[in-house]
């Protein structure tokens, strides 16, 4: 399905059925597979857009983590680009670095190779780092499906929190903005009070590799 026919279609229906729409397109259910709350953060070592390679362990002692499975060509993800900006913008200087990880196989999606990767955090003048998966193990490791996709680890490196950044593509029309819901709870000290701790995440199926 094209980014044009994708706008158009979550634009002209109500939340409902774009969430039906999105699944379609095959986003499932987090419940079904992957990690489970009070996880581990899964490690990683991945290459950043400057070149330089960045561990997880570079984020010890830090608030919490938020890491998000996103890439260049889904427009799921260009419509919450901005949010992930602004959310990143108030709280990384609270403790919470965001790092954004891109695990599609460029074979199948040119857009996402590395090097449009690089243009796309410079284009945007993104905060925070921006990862190539170049193996998808990380991305299986974590059990993600989709992009974008959160996964929120609290202080301990359990994960607090994973799904979607809030409920509707179209910013005006949010009703719960869960990812800030969470963030929150966390610096609170209160991570189990986060209402939904796993949400459904809609957005583009992740390219893997055949």
């Amino acid at each position: 399905m094209s980014s044009s026919i994708t706008r158009r279609l979550l634009r002209a229906v109500p939340i409902g059925a774009a969430v039906a729409v999105m699944l379609a397109m095959g986003a499932g259910d987090p419940k079904a597979q992957g990690l489970i709350i009070g996880s581990p953060m899964p490690p990683f070592n991945l290459k950043n857009v400057d070149g330089s390679m960045l561990a997880s362990e570079t984020f010890s002692g830090k608030r919490a983590v938020a890491v998000i499975f996103s890439c260049n060509h889904c427009p799921f993800v260009h419509s919450y680009e901005s949010r992930m900006i602004q959310l990143a913008g108030e709280y990384q200087p609270k403790g919470v670095p965001f790092v954004l990880i891109n695990p599609n196989d460029p074979k199948k999606q040119p857009q996402d190779s590395f090097e449009n990767m690089q243009k796309r955090a410079a284009e945007k003048g993104y905060p925070f780092p921006y990862l190539l998966d170049e193996t998808q193990n990380v991305a299986k490791a974590y059990g993600a499906s989709r992009t974008p996709e959160v996964f929120l680890f609290g202080p301990d490196r359990k994960l607090v929190y994973w799904g979607r950044i809030d409920d509707n593509t179209e910013e005006p029309q949010v009703k719960k903005r869960d990812l800030k819901d969470a963030l929150d709870h966390v610096l609170a000290g209160t991570p189990a009070a986060i209402e939904e701790p796993i949400t459904k995440a809609f957005g583009c199926t992740i390219k893997w590799r055949d």
